[in-house]
């Protein structure tokens, strides 16, 4: 007695290899939307730090005020930062280059007027030796050096998720399911130079 194989038809050769495409899809689909939770996730954390630095300044300015015949332009121009810098919300799901960057230049201004800041203040001995002013300080390099961890925490998880969205055959579920490509932070314009000391 001999056993016959069956031939298996070309109807369910075709329902195997669809089912086949379908779970490997899924899995991919899911990769995709974790690395995709994870830019969101540090997106919110750079947030945060940036929104820490915001809280910070108020009490830094009132602090500064105190001083008599403190330069009131170097304040306002901490003031008007911080008001254009709270101003830029960048939604998470719409993280793309210009966003960052309109994000990270409004941050920048801020930056830049709290380094200014930072110069006027030692000419004024008597802020340099306030107990509130130095604590602020300490509090803000704190922020600042948070600022810089984010960012990077934020480059990675971005670096991994466009990695994955480019890439064969993420590519292909990237475009089918929609996923684009997130903006990075970048150095500030000009960084790539030395500063000047000038004694």
């Amino acid at each position: 007695m001999s056993l016959c194989m069956k031939k298996p038809s070309n109807s369910v050769i075709v329902i195997v290899v669809l089912v086949i495409l379908v779970i490997f899809g899924v899995g991919r689909y899911n990769k995709l939307v974790k690395k995709d939770e994870k830019v969101n996730q540090s997106w919110a954390q750079v947030e945060n730090v940036y929104q820490r630095r915001a809280d910070l300044i108020p009490n830094l300015v009132s602090t500064v005020k105190g001083v008599a015949n403190f330069e009131k332009s170097t304040l306002t121009q901490v003031i008007e930062a911080r008001a254009k810098a709270t101003s830029v919300n960048v939604n998470a799901d719409k993280l793309s280059p210009q966003a960052v960057n309109q994000f990270e230049a409004a941050q920048g201004q801020l930056t830049s007027a709290l380094s200014r800041l930072m110069v006027v203040v030692e000419r004024y001995p008597e802020l340099k030796a306030n107990q509130n002013f130095l604590e602020l300080q300490a509090q803000l390099e704190g922020t600042e050096n948070r600022i810089a961890v984010e960012r990077k925490r934020f480059n990675d998880a971005v670096m991994i998720y466009n990695n994955t969205i480019r890439t064969f055959p993420g590519n292909l579920y990237a475009s089918v399911f929609g996923f684009d490509k997130k903006g990075y932070f970048a150095a500030s314009e000009g960084a790539e130079e030395a500063p000047k000391v000038e004694f």
